[in-house]
């Protein structure tokens, strides 16, 4: 046993002071002796060969040391690549600099090293690349023709395909007595994190490297670089600590750490590698993604017919695809259901996963089209939702391991004065505003993942906790810190959790909403594990401990107490000699118990809106997010993970936007300037609300990820609220003040 006294209680993130003092170090800012600087020189066009780079200007600037193209780089690196990366989709991964093919408009094509930032930077200015353009495709709309299945590109666990039809969708659906359809179109969006893409690498002279990288999987980096050159996985250490922002676009090796390897290696020295601002749209994007639904329901409300197809970008080279038509049967049962997902091949570089990666899509389109049908019927939206509502998964066949959403949608309610709001159109407003509220329902998969973690009892009796797992922002050092103090009952500070380097024990990438379950879980495997290596020491030399079993066992304050004895951490150290006392452990998911289980995340937003009838202008005024996530563990950095997803929703709903000009193949808003995301300003009153749901089924802890579950039902919710204040339902992300303005 143990005394639980950390878990719940709000605490600060420990490393925040080292974030705002700015004692943090990221991956561009560790200072290194004889440190050589490479800039990317990227393609100006978006598909073809490369004929001539003429590199003669850049070689005379002073400082620069070598240029690396596709005709001198290092024979010995590979180039299989296809399993050097534990994120990457069904395909061939792109190479670097592998030939002269162009297959995307800025992609690299060669990297000037030099001894300064700025005489690499001036090199790349330089280069003049003489091009053999070929004809390409980079607009959705235009190829939808070409579309194709993409079950290839979901054929991982993470990523099941669509379950299969039921009953007789067609049939029920022209037999429904209410019926609601929409196309809904999703623009591309870009990851845009504060810290950009930089690999600082360090040779030791031995083949060794040490590798700093803005990354969310340190191991997925070390078995990439050891794979792609032929390195054992020993001599190659990556570390990351501190990252500034990623929400998926640090899953995968990107390019920047391929070119700082190769340029290390190759000239035996230090080298980093930055890309600027404009080459960060060179990779990482949401795709363009195209929907139609067709619900149908009863006259009391009940949805008998489900239908839900996509169609979706990918790159010529990748099946990257994402769970966009999954949701809804897992959400609201009907016998009779249809979903598809299809891709079409862009000469585009290839999508990644974004934040809620086809949930913040999918749920946009079903939450609107249940909203449109609540109108047509006169039925509250929320009502509706609780006409159709059902611990059972349809698209499983199983019930849910726990589901408070009927809590969340109450509580959330209650807590926003969503009965308050008249029911009818444009029935709301504040002198020239139109008011309208809108809700939504959110779900997000609860999963884990296998991991390993070390628990050390040291020599002054402190317990170390070591993980290859990052903290990408969102507490996890924070987190992991409570978790094993409860283990142990002992307090913060005196428990350090090791994280963020490549040679401490496995973890996968970070994200998915999976770590907390994940990683957690294994600390919880090792805890127990370390507590029986106590037990068994303690035995030798402790008449009292002789007869006690684990379970007849207290932990606290750095104590073992067994009825009215106990022993210290420090007595038991120094029976073993004084050496700590240690075990490394793996913490996996339950499969057998789990698998008659489906798990899952709920929420449930609510919005208001304000729109200027004579501009067009929208506001979102406030909004409120209640969460069933299981047991929270830190409430504090939980709430601060779900309104990250609420600003962000702002963002994806009225903002975020690239823009692709079809005849150029080119994104023409590469940068901040033009790529619009919320400022302080655009955010008014957010909420979270978190609602007690016990999970005894999902994992040791109770415990369900919250990342990406605050962002799939509030941007729904925007347009339903914008609807609902206008009359007008626009189906097109980002919704763009001129479509309302008065005509």
């Amino acid at each position: 046993m143990n005394t639980m006294t950390q878990i719940g209680q709000p605490i600060s993130r420990l490393e925040g002071k080292l974030k705002v003092t700015g004692a943090a170090k990221y991956s561009g800012e560790y200072k290194v002796p004889n440190l050589l600087y490479g800039y990317v020189v990227s393609s100006a066009i978006t598909k073809g060969k490369i004929i001539k780079i003429h590199t003669e200007s850049a070689e005379k600037i002073k400082g620069v040391v070598k240029i690396f193209t596709h005709l001198n780089r290092p024979g010995k690196a590979w180039f299989d690549m296809q399993y050097a990366d534990m994120d990457a989709p069904p395909g061939a991964s792109f190479r670097p600099l592998h030939n002269d093919e162009i297959k995307f408009n800025g992609q690299p094509i060669a990297l000037v090293v030099a001894e300064t930032f700025e005489a690499a930077r001036e090199g790349a200015s330089m280069i003049k690349v003489d091009y053999q353009e070929t004809k390409f495709q980079t607009d959705l709309h235009s190829n939808l023709a070409a579309a194709r299945d993409a079950k290839k590109g979901m054929a991982t666990l993470l990523k099941p395909p669509p379950p299969k039809p039921t009953g007789d969708f067609e049939k029920a659906y022209a037999e429904s007595d209410f019926k609601a359809s929409g196309e809904f179109i999703h623009s591309t969006e870009h990851h845009n994190p504060m810290e950009l893409f930089t690999t600082t690498t360090l040779y030791d002279g031995k083949g060794k490297l040490t590798i700093y990288d803005k990354t969310q999987g340190t191991i997925n980096c070390q078995l990439y670089v050891g794979n792609v050159f032929g390195l054992h996985f020993k001599n190659v250490r990556v570390v990351s600590p501190f990252v500034g922002g990623a929400f998926g676009s640090g899953l995968r090796p990107q390019y920047q750490l391929f070119l700082s390897v190769m340029a290390a290696l190759d000239l035996k020295r230090h080298v980093r590698v930055t890309l600027d601002r404009s080459q960060m749209f060179s990779f990482g994007h949401r795709p363009q993604t195209i929907q139609h639904t067709r619900f149908g329901a009863t006259q009391e409300g009940k949805i008998t017919a489900l239908n839900h197809t996509s169609v979706a970008e990918t790159s010529q080279f990748e099946d990257y695809t994402e769970n966009v038509t999954n949701w809804s049967s897992m959400m609201y049962p009907a016998d009779n259901t249809l979903f598809e997902q299809k891709l079409v091949s862009l000469d585009v570089n290839s999508p990644m996963d974004m934040r809620a990666p086809g949930g913040s899509t999918g749920l946009h389109a079903i939450e609107a089209t249940m909203d449109e049908i609540s109108y047509k019927l006169n039925i509250d939206p929320l009502e509706l939702r609780l006409i159709n509502y059902s611990t059972f998964n349809n698209a499983e066949k199983k019930p849910y391991s726990s589901k408070e959403l009927k809590a969340c949608y109450l509580q959330g309610a209650e807590k926003f004065g969503w009965y308050k709001r008249s029911p009818q159109p444009r029935s709301m407003s504040r002198g020239q505003k139109l008011v309208g509220y809108g809700m939504a329902t959110g779900i997000w998969d609860a999963m884990q993942l296998p991991a390993r973690a070390e628990a050390i009892i040291t020599k002054d009796g402190k317990l170390h906790v070591k993980s290859a797992v990052t903290d990408i922002g969102v507490g996890t050092l924070t987190v992991m810190t409570q978790i094993a103090a409860d283990e142990f009952g002992l307090n913060m500070e005196d428990v350090l959790f090791f994280y963020g380097d490549s040679k401490l024990p496995f973890a996968p990438i970070q994200g998915g909403s999976f770590t907390t379950a994940t990683v957690g879980t294994a600390i919880v495997f090792a805890s127990k594990a370390l507590k029986k290596k106590l037990l068994k020491i303690a035995k030798t030399s402790n008449e009292a401990f002789k007869k006690a079993e684990i379970e007849e066992v207290t932990f606290k304050n750095g104590m073992m107490i067994y009825k009215d004895c106990s022993i210290s951490f420090l007595e038991i150290i120094n029976t073993n000699k004084d050496k700590p006392i240690r075990t490394t452990n793996f913490g996996y998911p339950h499969a057998l118990k789990l698998r008659k289980y489906a798990r899952a995340v709920h929420s449930a937003s609510f919005v208001e809106v304000e729109v200027d009838q004579e501009l067009g202008t929208i506001k979102v005024t406030r909004a409120l997010t209640a969460v069933a996530a299981g047991r929270i563990i830190n409430p504090k950095t939980a709430r601060s993970q779900v309104l990250g997803g609420m600003v962000w929703s702002i963002s994806k709903a009225l903002m975020e936007e690239t823009i692709m000009d079809a005849q150029l193949g080119k994104y023409i808003n590469q940068s901040f300037a033009e790529y619009h995301i919320p400022v302080h300003a655009d955010i008014n009153e957010l909420d979270v609300l978190f609602v007690q749901e016990d999970d005894k089924i999902i994992n040791e802890l109770g415990i369900k990820g919250v990342g990406e579950v605050g962002l799939v039902a509030m941007p729904p919710a925007i347009a339903n609220a914008i609807y609902h204040a206008t009359g007008k339902r626009i189906n097109r992300f980002p919704i763009h003040f001129d479509e309302l303005m008065e005509s």
